[in-house]
């Protein structure tokens, strides 16, 4: 089994602007601030959170299932 990441960088959309964060193991994230234009990030469709939206790593859920599922099913 492979260690699942939990440290992902969030790109913000809007402006541009990327961050390192941690992200949560026991639930999804559907919002996030951006630290710079402060911009409220929602997942795109499709996707169970912002770190699959806009981070570097998938959240712990997916990295765990190995597949594009959503956190939820």
């Amino acid at each position: 089994m492979n260690q699942v990441v939990l440290e992902s960088v969030l790109t913000c959309p809007e402006c541009g602007y990327a961050k390192a964060e941690v992200m949560p193991t026991d639930a999804c994230q559907w919002f996030y601030e951006c630290h710079q234009c402060h911009a409220i990030l929602r997942p795109l469709p499709g996707d169970c959170c912002v770190y699959c939206s806009y981070g570097t790593v998938p959240c712990p859920p997916i990295q765990e299932r190995g597949n594009s599922a959503c956190c939820g099913s």
